[in-house]
């Protein structure tokens, strides 16, 4: 097997494991959600696992006393070892992509390449963080956030230890559920502005002992794009001395784009007039 036909393989597959699991997501209480076990290949989580840098590095984002997150380090898949790096590129590929959007019905999504806001995250003894929704644009992409993805990595964990993730419904009356950050469990749902969520109990962890994850974040892009850039296909230009057909080609190919553009901005009705009169015109 060759490396194209690997990768249709692996489309197929991914694609194949999202539909199976899409109807318990899509259905689920409040907002799209879903826990998964056994989720990567065992020697893939653990070899994960195996590149968690267990030392404090030059650009962690550290969370020490604050009310709602405290003890809490972020760390950037770019400051880890090459081989952490080379499977957090892997959650940003096309086949683990399609998994998300047949899993989750929404089209179009892209990942981080800065991992801003993700990477591994790590909570110490008595840390927590607190019942939220997370932020939904983008800061350097203006980008909507759509779906997360948190796969946690805590062998022998102990329930006594209070690291559970709990999700809870819009108005907070109620607990949705509540979810042991076991070995290999993945959990992803829908990026809401009120898919409130977080670890708010203290860890009661042993010295030594932490509470590590992974957290990947999806966006998709905004349609008001069409309102601020015109171009929507490629757009060839005749040089001087090309011949006249050329250029007959280049003139019509830039009415064609011209008019394309007018449905960003005329009334729908108005646009379906002309378009209707262009259509008969062209019979």
């Amino acid at each position: 097997m060759n490396i194209e036909e690997g990768m249709r393989l692996a489309e197929k597959d991914a694609i194949s494991y999202g539909n199976e699991h899409s109807l318990k997501y899509k259905s689920a209480p409040y907002f799209g959600h879903i826990v998964i076990d056994n989720f990567l290949p065992f020697h893939v989580a653990e070899k994960i696992l195996d590149n968690f840098p267990l030392e404090p590095l030059t650009n962690d984002l550290l969370f020490k006393e604050n009310s709602f997150e405290r003890n809490k380090r972020q760390i950037s898949p770019y400051d880890c070892s090459t081989e952490a790096l080379i499977f957090f590129l892997f959650f940003n590929s096309k086949p683990f992509i399609q998994f998300l959007e047949s899993l989750t019905g929404i089209n179009g999504l892209f990942g981080d390449h800065s991992f801003g806001g993700g990477g591994f995250h790590e909570t110490k003894k008595g840390g927590k963080l607190g019942i939220h929704a997370d932020f939904r644009i983008h800061p350097k992409l203006r980008a909507h956030r759509r779906v997360n993805v948190l796969i946690y990595l805590n062998k022998e964990w102990e329930s006594s230890w209070s690291g559970n993730l709990e999700l809870w419904s819009p108005d907070m009356s109620e607990m949705i559920d509540s979810i042991e950050p076991i070995f290999n469990r993945c959990v992803i749902f829908n990026t809401e502005e009120d898919a409130y969520h977080g670890h708010p109990n203290e860890l009661l962890v042993p010295d030594g002992v932490t509470r590590k994850s992974i957290a990947l974040y999806y966006y998709t892009g905004s349609p008001s794009i069409y309102g601020e850039a015109h171009n929507v296909s490629t757009i060839f230009k005749a040089k001087p001395d090309d011949n006249a057909l050329i250029k007959i080609k280049s003139l019509k190919q830039n009415l064609k784009e011209r008019y394309f553009s007018l449905n960003q901005w005329m009334p729908p009705i108005l646009y379906y007039f002309a378009k209707s009169i262009k259509n008969k015109r062209n019979k």
